[in-house]
């Protein structure tokens, strides 16, 4: 199973990567999709990278870089996170951290790589995603993959003085297997 595709790779994170994970950390324009209320520090970012090499079973969470095929800088983040071994599922994010790399199938591919290791080679059985319901570009990405709205948490966010709906998406392994017939 590669995290290879025909325009980008997934690939673990690097000491080198310091920067680009502190930019995308603190960059506050993202701070609500992740739940962020205050920035991070060089040093605890520094400290996350030297325990990536944590494998998804010790970690409970897989972070990897997005990058173009045949370079190294990374252009965006994915991620399992809340890994269940137990029942088999995780939560998936995406990040394409520079505007100019949005809107060209990056996070498509990205996603795609993701969900084929998560279902192939990790054996999961689901996974999930909550996205704004506001998130127009993340709430199409999902469901182009088949994940599929199962609730809504009614004014979940906060953000600049307004409540915010979240949908909880869903997608089961076996749906996965349908679509690729």
């Amino acid at each position: 199973m590669s995290l290879k595709g025909n325009n980008i790779y997934l690939r673990a994170l690097e000491p080198e990567d310091l920067n680009f994970v502190f930019g995308v950390e603190n960059n506050e324009t993202i701070w609500e999709v992740s739940n962020t209320q205050t920035p991070y520090s060089r040093f605890l970012i520094k400290q996350y990278l030297e325990n990536a090499h944590q494998d998804i079973y010790e970690a409970k969470q897989l972070r990897l870089a997005i990058c173009k095929n045949n370079e190294i800088k990374p252009l965006g983040l994915i991620d399992l996170f809340d890994f269940d071994p137990k029942n088999n599922r995780a939560g998936i994010g995406i990040v394409i951290e520079n505007t100019q790399n949005r809107n060209q199938g990056i996070g498509k591919e990205a996603l795609s790589l993701l969900v084929n290791y998560a279902f192939m080679k990790l054996n999961l059985h689901q996974l999930y995603a909550n996205i704004g319901s506001n998130n127009e570009v993340s709430l199409k990405l999902f469901t182009t993959f088949g994940f599929q709205k199962i609730g809504t948490k009614k004014d979940w966010t906060f953000h600049e003085g307004k409540y915010f709906d979240e949908d909880l998406f869903q997608l089961i392994n076996k749906d996965a297997e349908a679509l690729s017939r």
